[in-house]
């Protein structure tokens, strides 16, 4: 306390009504005679506050001497595919020759720092903010030799897992346009499905790696939490915030991994992870047997029999997963009625911590905190606000409200989020992996901006397989295995993902069932049927 005593600057600017003012919007009050010393107080925190305001921040060091960015622009329309998938444009060369990424092209979800890139988040509440860092993942990639082709396209603030609602513009699904992508890595799943980068780093905090994988036809990993550091990423809710890899092949995955998983040094999520550099997922696949004699796979009666499920994408998965039985594996349905409370438990942690990270005051965790950011968006207007997409005014809303009416509620959700963690772990104690959909339809087409329930009504449901996940940390893969028709078209065909869920920290099982799938079956010549049998 004695720092605050030191003395009052004479411009200060606190006033003697300032601290009940404060206090208002709660309804206390300070008694009179205590209201000349809590001014004394406040006073004494404001120029406490400059005094650290004045301080040089830290962040860390970009090298771009070694790694210099060419060409940042925002792209023309000829350089434009799939409608808008790209954020911005430019070349970022990995040095490492031989390096165990050497010579893959990447692009990187438009919320994952990029040192003198503008970042848009996929919105235009505010203009946007250029990071002077990197983020952890981007200078792994780079050092294993990979090279950076721009950012893609996120949806509006990450808060959709529809295509359409990125204030750059619509993100159309490479097998047919005026279909979803899926969201929020929308621009990334596109451009990868399409061969036009071999990686795509996206975030995924309730389905955001794995929904537009499922949608659009391609491989997508959300690792254990805390697997790869989420430094230089912007978050949602720390409990939810993954990253990891969209890819066209399970081995490209797990290559991938090996370089961008591993405690950092920073980020506090990434404690438990590996050293850098000490997993061999890729290896490991390339060496293993071609079959899975011994493994057990547990189809999980919950994530198939959901009313959202489509009959189309239930049977087409359940005929994928029996295809295990011909790789020597064993299969058996597994009952976990608890699965189903998952999207409540993650849309309340979501719409708390979402909306105190919208507002600048999420805090309590040891990492990289991006502070220029914040000071570009906050404090809040009206404009800005009445431009946001009405998934992000939802948040913000339903975030107030949830800490006004039920304080406990957060706290709640991360101890029944523990339980539901408990309850899968007991099953992977007997099974190696657990199996579903990915998302319970093929791609639905594209929304409009209109009023909010009509607006929101693309994404409705697409996470119930999905966010569960995020909430327990659990690893889950998505792999494509074939094609069901669209709702409206039956002449329109689009890609189904299956999601195979392992224990924590058992990435390499669910990498090995993916990767001997994919390496004895062609998904793109498989369709659905309607014989259950």
């Amino acid at each position: 306390m004695s720092v605050l005593f030191t003395s009052i600057s004479e411009s200060n600017p606190v006033k003697l009504d300032d601290a009940q003012k404060l206090l208002d919007p709660l309804g206390l009050t300070i008694d009179p005679a205590e209201a000349q010393d809590f001014h004394t107080l406040l006073a004494a925190v404001h120029d406490c506050a400059e005094g650290v305001a004045a301080l040089p921040d830290y962040q860390p060091v970009s090298d771009q001497t070694k790694y210099p960015r060419e060409n940042v622009r925002r792209p023309s329309e000829e350089e434009q595919v799939f409608g808008h998938a790209w954020a911005h444009r430019f070349l970022i060369r990995g040095t490492a020759q031989g390096g165990p990424l050497a010579g893959k092209s990447v692009s990187l979800k438009d919320v994952i720092a990029v040192a003198g890139v503008p970042q848009l988040l996929g919105s235009d509440i505010i203009p946007s903010w250029t990071p002077n860092t990197d983020a952890t993942v981007v200078t792994r990639l780079l050092e294993a030799g990979a090279d950076i082709h721009g950012t893609s396209t996120c949806e509006n603030m990450c808060h959709s897992t529809s295509s359409y609602t990125s204030a750059q513009g619509t993100v159309e699904n490479p097998h047919a346009v005026g279909y979803s992508a899926g969201g929020s890595t929308s621009g990334g799943a596109a451009l990868v499905t399409a061969g036009l980068v071999d990686i795509t780093i996206g975030g995924d905090q309730g389905g955001s790696i794995r929904v537009p994988a499922s949608l659009c036809g391609c491989v997508g990993l959300k690792p254990t939490h805390g697997r790869v550091p989420f430094t230089g990423i912007a978050s949602g809710d720390a409990m939810n915030d993954h990253a990891g890899p969209l890819t066209r092949t399970t081995l490209e995955t797990a290559q991938c991994l090996d370089v961008i998983s591993g405690y950092d040094g920073i980020d506090d999520k990434s404690l438990g992870s590996q050293k850098p550099g000490s997993t061999s997922f890729g290896a490991t696949l390339q060496q293993t047997s071609d079959r899975l004699d011994g493994f057990k796979v547990g189809i999980l009666v919950e994530g198939f029999e959901h009313d959202k499920v489509d009959p189309n994408v239930k049977n087409l998965v359940l005929t994928a997963t029996r295809k295990f039985k011909d790789l020597g594996a064993t299969i058996e349905e597994v009952f976990l009625p608890d699965h189903y409370h998952g999207p409540a438990i993650w849309t309340i942690q979501q719409r708390i911590a979402g909306a105190q990270t919208l507002l600048g005051q999420n805090t309590g965790r040891r990492g990289l905190y991006m502070t220029d950011m914040e000071r570009a968006r906050l404090p809040w207007t009206d404009d800005g606000f009445q431009r946001a997409f009405p998934s992000t005014k939802n948040v913000m809303i339903n975030g107030l409200y949830l800490m006004k009416q039920f304080p406990d509620l957060y706290g709640k959700t991360a101890n029944f989020g523990r339980y539901l963690s408990d309850k899968y772990e007991a099953l992977f104690e007997k099974y190696d992996v657990l199996v579903m959909p990915t998302t319970p339809v093929v791609a639905p087409k594209h929304g409009k901006r209109e009023l909010p329930l009509e607006s929101l009504k693309p994404s409705m449901g697409l996470t119930i397989n999905t966010a569960v996940f995020n909430v327990t940390g659990h690893p889950a893969l998505s792999i494509p295995v074939g094609f069901a028709p669209a709702k409206e078209d039956n002449q329109v065909m689009l890609p189904v993902g299956m999601q195979i869920v392992g224990g924590l920290w058992q990435e390499e099982k669910i990498l090995r069932a993916g990767h001997i799938w994919e390496t004895h079956y062609d998904w793109k010549k498989m369709q659905y049927t309607t014989d259950k049998n």
